[in-house]
């Protein structure tokens, strides 16, 4: 019996600037039953608090404490491993690590940095995983979706570090299990009583399904016609999320 029943955010309850029609209401459904909620997202794009407030902002009702982000994640291993990070990250999110020590770095962390993903800035976190340095990884998305259009994210990037200092990245956020896992303790659960609703068949979908979850793919956001092929493990497919909870509260 369903328990829990977990949201990716971008793509599943907003695009650009605009909630995914009936997506608020949705949530408020879900909210309103026994199931416990939490939204899991890989953006490394906003800080843990700035996604809560443009939720909000869009009329969805949840506390700070029911979001769970990768790059929040990454950081609390880099500081339970008492690494010194150099991050290549996004500038809205830099902030974040400020009160991480960075001098004389001993371990890499990459998320979507945007045009931080200069020569200069790959080069350095190659030489330094060359040299034995972490490599950890803010999620592994291959795209997301912005104002219509698809964009390169993090995975590409950490891919070609892997390959150019022939090294293993640690994922922390989708699709690594250990993400999913984390998310499901604090609901106090079994996966298997756990939904996950996602756009990305492979970060949220498989990512789910191989940590032992339930998923949904909403064809909203990245979803490409097509995509719920790419995965040979079975799982359920609707228009967005407002079929998914109408599923999930059955």
């Amino acid at each position: 019996m369903l328990q829990a029943l977990f949201f990716d955010i971008s793509g599943v309850l907003y695009e650009g600037q605009r909630a995914i029609a009936g997506a608020a209401k949705a949530v408020g459904r879900a909210q309103a039953s026994p199931l416990q909620v939490r939204f899991l997202t890989n953006t490394s794009r906003k800080t843990r608090q700035r996604v809560h407030q443009d939720l909000l902002a869009l009329g969805f009702e949840l506390a700070l404490s029911q979001i769970i982000t990768a790059p929040s994640a990454a950081k609390a291993m880099i500081q339970a491993k008492g690494w010194r990070p150099f991050c290549l990250v996004h500038e809205k999110i830099r902030s974040e690590f400020d009160d991480l020590d960075q001098a004389q770095p001993n371990a890499v962390l990459v998320g979507d940095a945007a045009e931080g993903f200069s020569y200069p800035a790959l080069d350095q976190a190659f030489r330094l995983c060359l040299e034995g340095a972490p490599l950890i990884g803010v999620g592994m998305n291959r795209y997301f979706k912005l104002e219509g259009q698809l964009h390169l994210d993090a995975g590409p990037f950490i891919r070609a570090l892997e390959y150019a200092a022939g090294t293993e990245a640690i994922i922390v956020g989708k699709p690594a299990p250990a993400f999913f896992l984390e998310a499901v303790a604090s609901v106090g659960v079994k996966p298997d009583q756990v939904m996950m609703v996602g756009d990305d068949v492979q970060g949220d979908v498989e990512g789910a399904l191989s940590a032992g979850l339930q998923a949904c793919l909403v064809q909203t956001g990245k979803y490409r016609l097509g995509d719920e092929s790419g995965c040979r493990r079975r799982f359920p497919c609707v228009a967005s999320v407002v079929e998914a909870v109408e599923l999930a509260l059955g």
